[in-house]
């Protein structure tokens, strides 16, 4: 099949192929089965799994394609000018099968009598602005038309990437629905539900790109962005292989369920991405390489092993196995969208009356906290073990990548980057996570280590640095890790959130505004918001403590003594922050903390404080940390311009201290004529 063929016939394989897999999978799994009561129909029951499968793969084309133009291609040129076309008709599908969604959610939920008159208008009005759901297909509709748009009309790097960030974030309010709000563990189901759909649509839409550019580019420079393309989703299909296997564990429960409609769905659309997975990396071992006819799109030579196929016939391999790709991408998709409709086999697991604890948390009163349990008490989030792994892969790439050049890295950088992350894994899903919607003592511990001693050690480990000497620089105008990486750095936005007193304004005011506002509020009753706060709380520490103790650029650092003064006064600040909940006389969200039912333990009131003391006195210990690392600094700073003023000293024979003896001896003399 030549390049412009596949470029015609590719996406609708992949659509035929999702939509013959959905009807097979919603007629062997019951999911478009007539309901014994208050039946909507069957356009109905039919057309909104339809509609679902749209918006999915219209996703893709709208993110995926995103994400992989920014990675892969150059602004400016005409194969990054069609990928934001393809973008913009995208999220135009995407707009259209939003809107459907939630008509025919709408349709399903409530069985209304359709008419042109005020009462079906009053109740779909109402659907849309006071339920869950109503809102989530109204905002994401929105979103889309939004879309359509912003990406028919930028162009530039900048306003590509701000768009794309947009884009992921317009897919988050799906990952909130589905049979994760009905089911135990639903805060880690709409995790995995949300990390799956991102990566599946980076991955497919990624694809889809390179089909689409195919017939505008070069045999080497097609070679090229299949080579980052791939990169690209293999990390995509890892976070789906996760994502994918704990929604899939929380859905069944025991393997016994395996055994069902539901399971055989799910088993295909896991055959279908494992196939995927695999093929993907045979093609990037075995073809890329052979398909370039001059180098490694690196600027290497192809070495003699990568000349065993012609280029032309690994083209045509590679290409042929495309089609296949895309077939297998409209199976997994048309399994995905059959089975959101298709009920799973084993009950929810949340009790017919739950508990205070339950209603307020969705999960049951842990046990009384005992000394055993801050080892043995695990709610790992999946969001941040994920963004941990990530985070520790690529360095030790990068540090391996040194080493293998013959540069040297410090080991000690090495060690405080992976203790940083996993003790982030820690916080986020040990024993901290299980009891911080109970205690909030527990809840403060977890924030004195998110906001200061966590950024203490991923500050140390310079990754920036790293960044720059282990990832390749780009020579083609294309920019890959490295190139984003220095461009954030240097942005006009690092540069004031790096100034050190907007960094220390950021990192004591948060402290106030968060549990003196509704955002304190918002992070326990809104799973997001908890995942905001995390992510909020280890943002402002690690820029505090880049301005005072980083080797990674900034615009400006003050001098030694000046990072002093600031640690001190936010010292002070911090200590009265910890004294002024301690002195509260009535509960913080007393809803909360104060209608867990909990007989064990401190009572709430003296729970918090507890809470405020951790803050005044524990959280103090990496601000002591701080200063010292400041001072040793300092002191070796001071070492290396005395060494640097003996060694000019030595070049000079002591000029310097010469001449100025000189010239002391000159104005003694003439000062003796003058009195003479």
């Amino acid at each position: 099949m030549n390049s412009r063929a596949l470029r015609a016939a590719g996406p609708a394989l992949l659509v035929v192929a999702a939509l013959a897999v959905m009807v097979w999978a919603l007629a062997f799994g019951g999911g478009a089965d007539p309901l014994a009561i208050a039946d909507p129909g069957p356009f109905v029951r039919w057309g909104l799994p339809t509609a679902k499968l749209f918006v999915n793969l219209a996703a893709a084309g709208m993110v995926g394609v995103l994400v992989t133009a920014l990675f892969a291609l150059r602004a400016g040129e005409r194969e990054f000018d069609i990928a934001l076309d393809t973008a913009s008709i995208s999220a135009a599908v995407f707009t259209m099968a939003a809107a459907a969604t939630g008509f025919l959610t709408f349709i399903d939920a409530f069985n209304p009598v359709l008419s042109f008159g005020p009462e079906f208008g009053a109740q779909l009005g109402r659907y849309i602005v006071e339920t869950e759901v109503g809102r989530t297909w109204l905002i994401t509709t929105i979103a889309g038309a939004a879309l359509t748009v912003l990406t028919f009309a930028v162009r530039s790097w900048t306003a590509t990437l701000f768009v794309a960030l947009l884009a992921a974030a317009s897919l988050v309010p799906m990952g909130t629905q589905g049979h994760s709000g009905e089911e135990a563990f639903h805060h880690e189901a709409m995790t995995a539900l949300i990390l799956h759909i991102l990566a599946a649509a980076v991955w497919l839409g990624g694809l889809l790109l390179i089909v689409i550019v195919r017939p505008l580019q070069s045999r080497d420079d097609s070679a090229v962005t299949v080579a980052r393309y791939s990169s690209i989703a293999l990390a995509a299909f890892a976070v789906v292989a996760v994502s994918g296997t704990v929604r899939a564990a929380i859905g069944l429960q025991e393997w016994s369920a395996l055994i069902s409609p539901y399971g055989a769905i799910l088993g295909l659309k896991i055959v279908a991405l494992v196939a995927l997975g695999l093929f993907g990396a045979w093609y990037r071992s075995r073809l890329i390489g052979r398909m370039r006819t001059s180098d490694d799109g690196d600027g290497r030579p192809r070495t003699t092993s990568a000349v065993a196929l012609e280029p032309a016939t690994a083209t045509r391999a590679f290409w042929s196995l495309v089609v296949f790709e895309l077939v297998l991408m409209g199976v997994a998709s048309g399994a995905a969208a059959a089975l959101a409709r298709t009920p799973p086999p084993v009950a929810p697991l949340i009790p017919q009356t739950p508990t205070p604890a339950e209603r307020l948390t969705g999960a049951p009163l842990p046990p009384e906290l005992t000394l055993e349990r801050w080892v043995t008490a695990w709610n790992v989030d999946l969001l941040w073990a994920t963004v941990a792994g990530f985070a520790i892969f690529f360095y030790l790439s990068g540090v391996w990548r040194l080493r293998r050049r013959g540069d040297a890295w410090p080991v000690y950088r090495t060690i405080v980057w992976v203790a940083g992350w996993l003790l982030l894994v820690w916080v986020t899903g040990g024993v901290i996570n299980v009891y911080q919607d109970y205690l909030f003592s527990m809840h403060m511990v977890g924030h004195m280590l998110l906001t200061m001693a966590i950024p203490l050690l991923l500050v140390a480990g310079a990754p920036v640095t790293l960044a720059a000497r282990g990832i390749r620089k780009r020579e083609d105008g294309t920019r890959g890790g490295r190139e984003w990486i220095l461009w954030a750095v240097h942005s006009p936005v690092a540069r004031v959130l790096t100034n050190p007193f907007v960094a220390a304004g950021l990192f004591i005011g948060s402290l106030w505004v968060f549990y003196y506002t509704d955002l304190f509020r918002w992070s326990l009753y809104d799973h997001l918001g908890h995942e905001w706060m995390i992510a909020h709380f280890l943002i402002t520490g690690y820029l505090f403590v880049l301005t005072l103790i980083g080797i990674d650029p900034v615009p400006y650092r003050l001098p030694y003594p000046g990072r002093l003064l600031l640690l001190i006064g936010i010292m002070a600040m911090h200590a009265f922050f910890g004294i002024a909940i301690m002195m509260q006389e009535g509960l913080m969200v007393a809803e909360w903390f104060g209608s867990m039912g909990r007989t064990w333990g401190e009572t709430p009131l003296e729970d918090q404080y507890t809470g405020g003391g951790i803050a005044w006195s524990i959280g103090e210990i990496p601000t002591l940390i701080l200063a010292i690392t400041v001072a040793i600094q300092w002191s070796r700073s001071d070492d290396r311009e005395t060494k640097r003023r003996d060694r000019h000293a030595d070049r000079t024979g002591d000029a310097e201290l010469e001449a100025y003896n000189a010239r002391l001896a000159e104005l003694a003399e003439r000062d003796a004529r003058t009195r003479g």
